[in-house]
């Protein structure tokens, strides 16, 4: 399931499948020589309980014993999302997320056989910087090692092919068509799309409809291989396990994986500074109205993002938030909302109102935009701001405290640059002070910084029809065209040619002439005018006329208006310029030779 705003979560469709084109690269089991997992991961960091490992293919591992619970939640997480996907490529990722639960050789049902082992929670979840794919088993059995086998087989051997796609095509096109139902989330979309021009983070992470429908198998297969490998995922175990025998059950299966000898690619487009305000206007049939303001913020691990996250919190309390007051009690919008985007590279901050279909939504955006920009001006009260860290704290405690949720949430800040993140942002969280809040509001929600949206309902919207692409093969078939137009002559433009075909000479007023006959393509005839005139005493004072002379002989003349001009050129087939500067004038002239005279 695509997020938006969170890691949203959905039950995963129990589907049975017929494996027809198996696309396997590795096989990681238990019939491996054991020397090709041998070595033990290396740990690397330890945080509060939770201990980071490598492996010497890339793995990154975190292990989260907890035994309040007799139950354990593996999190795969995949630094791919919607932000790596190129040309033609939107929507691959989430796509991606849904083939995976269609299985392997080894692993032909993942649904059936998680089920069949009594699985308390699974889902797949894709984002702007990463995908993820986790599940919750009792902590009996075998059901560890069963769930670090599936993992590492389903990472790299899973069954990309044809068949399972067009059956999952109908869970992923209704999918966008309810997003495609819901003008919150589509305004979203669009206010999005008007504040990046360039970075990834102005599509949606559930894709563009056609490149959804007519992606090609191969291409699929190409986005899996390159980021579906060791070096590009994290694995959490969080909950009721024993240390050692985890360690050696993912160096057993993920361990016996190869690193790959791909260069992994980095996304490098860095949206630059916006300039302007853009505003966005959504129409479609609807009940209500909605605006929403967003302005670029720096990226979750810049130290600026926890005041950011601050000043969502203050500007979407309820009902004490300056949103809620200067728009729901006064009657201006019937809810609203504020949410600060953490993401890998810089995001952005949003407000949103929904507004009453009677109600004025040009009032509602101003007061909105008002309220928001007030910040930088009026700043925030301390009370305001420690009632916005508890929050934030009491939140972040209680995933702290649920295994399965904190798995899960790691995924989010290992996408944003590093796990650790987690812990470095909510002590960065505890620090901010209302003065920081304000500081954060006057650097970036700035009028040029502001992309404004508005969703406005109509009965019939009125739609330009949707373009298509020409049959060019029948519109040309048999096509011959006109006459050929006459190809001109081969002539070496030496001085010696050049000399002995042209002829010089003199006119009646005095000027000079020198006439080049020769065969042209199309017939076109070259005139190029140079005439010179006046001296220094002369024009003395008709030095700004004499620059001006050359822009208004274009402009007509007493028997032809400027339009009239133009129209008998383009009866002549002829373009006339005219260029100089004080005592002199050029003309050139291009025609054909029956319009020359």
């Amino acid at each position: 399931m695509t997020n938006f705003h969170s890691s949203a979560r959905k039950v995963v469709a129990l589907l049975s499948m017929v494996a027809t084109i198996a696309a396997v690269s590795f096989v990681a089991g238990p019939e491996m020589d054991s020397c090709a997992y041998a070595q033990t991961p290396q740990q690397v960091t330890e945080v509060e309980g939770i201990t980071e490992y490598r492996l010497d293919n890339g793995v990154k591992l975190l292990l989260f014993p907890d035994k309040s619970k007799p139950q354990f939640t593996i999190n795969v997480t995949v630094r791919a999302g919607s932000r790596h996907e190129g040309y033609g490529e939107t929507g691959m990722a989430h796509l991606l997320e849904h083939m995976l639960f269609k299985g392997t050789d080894r692993h032909p049902d993942i649904p059936a056989l998680l089920k069949d082992r009594g699985v308390l929670n699974m889902n797949g979840t894709t984002w702007v910087d990463r995908t993820n794919y986790y599940e919750t088993l009792p902590s009996t059995g075998d059901n560890l090692e069963f769930a670090i086998d599936m993992e590492a087989d389903r990472l790299i051997n899973s069954w990309i092919n044809g068949e399972d796609l067009e059956s999952e095509m109908t869970v992923v096109r209704n999918e966008f068509e309810r997003g495609e139902n819901s003008p919150s989330r589509i305004l979203y979309q669009r206010i999005m799309a008007g504040a990046y021009e360039w970075h990834n983070y102005g599509k949606s992470t559930i894709g563009n409809r056609t490149d959804i429908e007519r992606v090609q198998i191969p291409n699929l297969r190409a986005f899996y291989r390159k980021f579906y490998q060791p070096d590009n995922i994290m694995v959490v175990i969080a909950g009721d396990f024993e240390t050692e025998n985890a360690l050696e059950l993912v160096q057993q299966y993920f361990g016996a994986i190869p690193r790959p000898e791909r260069e992994l690619p980095t996304t490098y487009t860095e949206e630059p500074v916006q300039d302007g305000e853009r505003v966005v206007k959504l129409r479609r049939v609807g009940d209500y109205q909605v605006v929403g303001v967003a302005y670029h913020i720096p990226a979750a691990g810049d130290e600026m993002y926890p005041s950011f996250e601050v000043m969502a919190e203050i500007l979407g309390n309820q009902p004490d938030g300056p949103l809620y007051k200067n728009l729901v009690e006064a009657e201006l919008a019937s809810s609203i909302s504020a949410d600060a985007m953490a993401t890998h590279d810089p995001g952005m901050i949003m407000a949103t109102a929904d507004v009453n279909i009677e109600d004025d939504i040009e009032a509602a955006r101003r007061v909105l935009v008002e309220t928001v920009e007030s910040i930088a001006t009026d700043g925030v009260s301390d009370e305001d701001v420690s009632r916005a860290i508890t929050k934030l704290a009491n939140r972040r405690e209680r995933a702290f405290a649920n295994t399965e949720q904190f798995a899960i949430n790691l995924s989010e800040w290992e996408a944003y640059g590093d796990w650790r993140l987690f812990f470095l942002h909510r002590d960065r969280v505890g620090e901010v002070t209302a003065d920081d809040v304000q500081l954060a509001a006057q650097s970036f929600l700035l009028e040029d910084n502001r992309t404004v949206g508005m969703f406005l309902p109509q009965e019939e919207p009125v739609r330009a029809p949707l373009p298509s692409r020409p049959d060019l093969e029948t519109a040309l078939a048999g096509y011959t065209g006109g006459e050929a137009i006459s190809t001109g002559e081969a002539f070496e433009p030496t001085p010696a040619n050049i000399d002995a075909r042209t002829i010089t000479g003199q006119l009646d007023s005095g000027a000079q002439y020198a006439f080049l006959p020769k065969e042209t393509r199309g017939d076109k005839v070259f005139v190029s005018i140079d005439m010179h005139y006046g001296d220094e005493e002369t024009l003395f004072e008709y030095v700004t006329a004499s620059e001006m002379l050359p822009r208004l002989l274009s402009r007509g003349t007493e028997s032809y208006s400027f339009q009239e001009f133009r129209d008998r050129l383009n009866e002549l087939s002829a373009r006339m310029s005219f260029s100089g500067g004080t005592g002199d004038l050029s003309v050139s002239i291009e025609t054909t030779r029956e319009n020359l005279n």
